[in-house]
């Protein structure tokens, strides 16, 4: 098991000051003679004449597939550059882009009719759910989120094709530029691996069978994992072992402490990044609907296998205790978490796994909201106390509008957002509200009783925030969350307030199979399990 279950997460903070052992031997190997002759594909209109020459882009129409790379061999890849805009609406594409999550990128050595590599470009790029977010690693580097590098090396023999097909039925890729560079050679050795990678999915995670990440048949080393969580219940989910099957073995020989501990981390998960480790994509601990992404580079330690491999990982973990049989809570229990991953290694010959890939639409995460209220429908004034109240556009954060609430005072401010109950089942419910720093702190009540903490919603930056409130199994009817107005952070500037919505968010099916609190009045003692 996991050596974490605590709330907070105690993170691994490294430098990234090149001092391994691998550095300075890369450094070491520069001065050493180079046998080929360096190459480079790229998007360049080179024969374009006056400014048409700097269109250095592709647009890539829905549906559409562009080719980044076809060359022929021996050769090895050294390098892939990318960039193209993100999905928001902007000058260059007022009604947004593709997101890297509907890209598929696609390698084939020597003419093969199955990709060596097939993943959605962000996944590849250790980018996951569809966000874009800085990796700083040795073999991947996204700076700043817009520009995908990575320093695989990718040798082939005859040929190499690279593509980019656009899986986005509307949006198109837009201002999509690359450069590829690769080494010529005269010849490639004989037992050269060849580069592959691969991405597959379960949402959820299939129950009594740990999680497969690869498994081949074959001769090779495996050099990597992406993993990607989308968190279906509370609480921490990673106390899942690494279980590695070398060769054909039944017992795995390489059995690892929990999820966090393969990452190389410690006592949990959150964002960092490091030249062999790192976790680019952490939003809220222990909640429903977190997503958490990491990735392993093996790179100073492969696994090396001479007949196979199969990698997997336990998806066990905290549970709340109304979903457990016997009410109680405790740190292994199987988690039904969506999980996604791409696994990177070498291999002689032709590989035995070939997960087919799920289409973009089964890529993006089904929503888990029941019952979605946005708070910009409630701007009158019997919604709201002394002070103005508006629908304010945040396109950077929400797709919708927001409710902006400005009180005269923090001794009188207040908001209300109705909503009604058809259907007696567990929820739980949530806001999804703006923190910046002029924003207050309030208090949430449900029908007239207090529920949850003080929601502080002061942050020196303007972002969004998940405020988990109430575990419960609502009567039908009408209800009204409250939110009052109760002072201000010491660094706040005032008391404001913007919500972008109320959300009623579905429990696992085990909390209505277990039915333990079915009949307790929330009203007398309000939970919130994490």
């Amino acid at each position: 098991m996991g050596t974490c279950a605590k709330k907070y997460a105690v993170g691994v903070i490294l430098s990234m000051v090149w001092i391994s052992g691998h550095a300075v031997a890369s450094l070491a190997e520069l001065a050493q003679p180079k046998d080929g002759r360096s190459m480079r594909t790229t998007s360049t209109q080179r024969y374009a004449k006056g400014e048409e020459n700097n269109y250095d882009n592709q647009k890539v129409k829905p549906g559409e597939t562009v080719v980044l790379m076809d060359e022929k061999g021996p050769g090895v890849i050294t390098h892939i550059w990318l960039t193209f805009l993100g999905p928001e609406p902007q000058a260059w594409a007022p009604n947004g882009s593709a997101s890297h999550q509907d890209m598929v990128i696609r390698m084939y050595w020597d003419g093969a009719k199955e990709p060596a590599v097939e993943a959605p470009v962000g996944d590849f790029f250790a980018n996951a759910f569809g966000k874009r977010s800085e990796v700083i690693s040795l073999p991947v580097i996204v700076e700043d989120g817009d520009s995908y590098n990575c320093f695989w090396h990718m040798p082939f023999r005859k040929s190499a094709r690279i593509e980019i097909e656009n899986q986005n039925p509307d949006k198109p890729i837009s201002l999509l530029y690359h450069n590829i560079d690769w080494i010529k050679k005269d010849r490639i050795d004989k037992d050269t691996p060849y580069f592959y990678a691969r991405y597959r999915q379960e949402y959820p995670v299939e129950g009594g069978k740990d999680y497969v990440i690869l498994d081949t048949q074959g001769k090779g080393h495996y050099v990597g994992t992406v993993l990607s969580v989308r968190t279906r219940s509370p609480s921490w989910f990673g106390e899942g072992d690494e279980k590695i099957y070398i060769d054909g073995e039944n017992s795995p020989s390489i059995w690892g402490t929990g999820t966090e501990d393969y990452f190389l981390s410690a006592w949990g998960l959150k964002t960092t990044g490091t030249p062999y480790f790192g976790v680019p994509y952490f939003d809220q601990w222990g909640i429903i609907g977190g997503h958490t992404s990491a990735y392993r580079w093996h790179i100073q330690d492969p696994i090396v296998f001479q007949k196979g491999i199969r990698v997997t990982l336990e998806h066990y973990g905290w549970i709340s205790p109304d979903e457990n049989p016997d009410f109680k809570t405790t740190s292994w229990n199987e988690r039904q978490d969506d999980y996604s991953s791409v696994a990177f290694w070498y291999q002689t010959g032709k590989p035995t796994f070939n997960p087919p890939l799920p289409t973009a639409q089964q890529r993006w995460l089904p929503s888990l909201d029941l019952q979605i209220i946005y708070a910009a429908e409630f701007t009158a004034d019997t919604y709201h106390g002394p002070g103005a109240a508006s629908v304010q556009e945040l396109p950077d954060l929400y797709p919708k509008s927001q409710l902006f609430y400005s009180p005269t005072s923090q001794d009188n401010g207040w908001i209300e957002i109705p909503f009604k109950v058809e259907k007696k089942q567990p929820v739980r419910l949530l806001i999804v509200a703006t923190q910046a720093p002029d924003y207050g702190i309030y208090q949430a009540s449900l029908n007239g009783v207090k529920i949850g903490p003080r929601l502080d919603f002061y942050h020196k930056d303007i972002r969004s925030h998940e405020y988990h409130l109430l575990d419960f199994w609502p009567e039908p009817g009408d209800y009204t969350l409250r939110l009052e107005c109760v002072g201000k952070n010491h660094f706040s500037e005032a008391g404001k307030c913007g919500i972008e919505s109320l959300r009623l968010r579905q429990r696992q099916p085990r909390v209505t199979q277990y039915g333990h609190e079915k009949d307790k009045k929330w009203q007398e003692n309000p939970t919130l399990y994490n």
